[in-house]
């Protein structure tokens, strides 16, 4: 078991260094458009400025090309943490150094100090020794709480938690307990369901699953892989032609294991210029959502499920012609008895976008980090964290 803050002593007057995800999508106008990642870290900022901890939060946004990107500022997430926690919020114009140092310095007991983007610092996304170093000059303790990004070992979310003491938030430790709980002690019948353009990074996650789920939905753009691997038709549709092996073995250890695969039998589809509802595609078609027939398929698996992980959107849904296929998907997750996870950023915008998240079991704040979980591949600033 990883420390939490919990196990954190005598916080009061420590300074201590709160790496978050607060990689939020903002409008041109600096407005934030989900505060999901924001919201779920309050209770953890809570908890340390009660303790009195003089709190230095960081972060990132974006991939910013230079040392300072004015549309990549994290200045309106400290907008919306002043609001939260009323007068005692500052921002630092720097990310870490002489300004950032001086800043701290300022800091009272309970204040909160959230950096300028992590990622205006050069050598950040490599762990560079200087960056290290620059970051642990500003706190005492160390605390993880940006679950996106534990899969990456960058100097603010693994070189640090070398260097100091530390521990994990309550937003990664939860995501942690939801993930082990789902795979260690599955409820039954257990539906995955996935979906997106890419299949590369998606092959493992399902030969993982294949051993805990009872039925594997597969939609969006990876299915065209798959049903090639069946050798169908699938026109101009996307296919990842490395991938098709392997996706005729994931059919045969399926078929082996009497783990029932799940692919479209009917398409939207754009043929030209003209969008089409087709059983079957060719030619110039490319499918990109599913059809009637496929939705009244999934549905009713979908509703028979005691427990249901899904990651990727199974259609183009962000354009408004094929976004039909993973709303009614998100209605039927939201409508089924059972405890559903949902994870990936596509994933959880569609449930937003669908109005059904409240009724989601949990919506995970990571990508990249929860496929890494449903591989069950280790997260290495997770690794990094000392044990209780």
């Amino acid at each position: 078991m990883k420390k939490t803050i919990r196990d954190l002593k005598d916080l009061k007057g420590k300074r201590v260094l709160l790496r978050c995800d607060f990689n939020v999508p903002l409008d041109n106008y600096g407005d934030i458009l989900d505060d999901t990642r924001i919201s779920a870290e309050i209770p953890t900022i809570k908890y340390l400025v009660d303790k009195g901890a003089r709190v230095v939060v960081c972060s990132h946004l974006g991939r910013p090309k230079s040392s300072y990107d004015k549309y990549l500022s994290l200045f309106p997430v400290a907008v919306y943490l002043m609001k939260a926690f009323p007068n005692k919020v500052k921002f630092s114009r720097a990310s870490a150094g002489p300004d950032a140092e001086a800043e701290v310095e300022k800091l009272k007991d309970g204040e909160i100090l959230l950096l300028e983007n992590v990622r205006f610092l050069e050598g950040e996304e490599k762990n560079n020794p200087k960056v290290v170093q620059e970051l642990c000059k500003l706190a005492d303790i160390y605390v993880n709480d940006a679950f996106g990004v534990c899969h990456r070992k960058h100097a603010s979310t693994y070189g640090v938690a070398v260097k100091l003491p530390n521990a994990i938030g309550f937003l990664v430790e939860k995501e942690i307990g939801v993930f082990e709980k789902a795979f260690k002690s599955p409820k039954h019948p257990f539906v995955a369901i996935f979906g997106g353009a890419k299949v590369d990074d998606k092959i493992s996650l399902i030969n993982n699953v294949m051993d805990k789920a009872d039925t594997i939905i597969i939609g969006g753009g990876m299915a065209y892989t798959f049903l090639q691997a069946q050798g169908q038709d699938v026109g101009k549709s996307i296919v990842s032609l490395e991938q098709v092996g392997d996706a005729k073995k994931v059919l045969e250890l399926a078929k082996e294991k009497d783990i029932k695969i799940l692919l479209p039998v009917d398409h939207v589809a754009l043929d030209g210029t003209k969008v089409v509802k087709t059983k079957s595609l060719c030619g110039e078609m490319v499918g990109l959502d599913i059809g009637n027939a496929t939705i009244k398929m999934f549905t009713k698996e979908i509703l028979g499920a005691k427990q249901i992980m899904w990651n990727g959107p199974v259609g183009k849904y962000e354009d408004s012609r094929f976004k039909k296929g993973t709303m009614k998907i998100a209605k039927a997750v939201s409508k089924a008895k059972a405890y559903s996870i949902v994870g990936g950023g596509d994933s959880v915008s569609a449930i937003k976008a669908s109005g059904c998240a409240n009724k989601i079991g949990h919506l995970s704040t990571g990508g990249g980090a929860s496929l890494k979980l449903m591989e069950g591949k280790p997260l290495p600033a997770i690794e990094i964290i000392d044990n209780k």
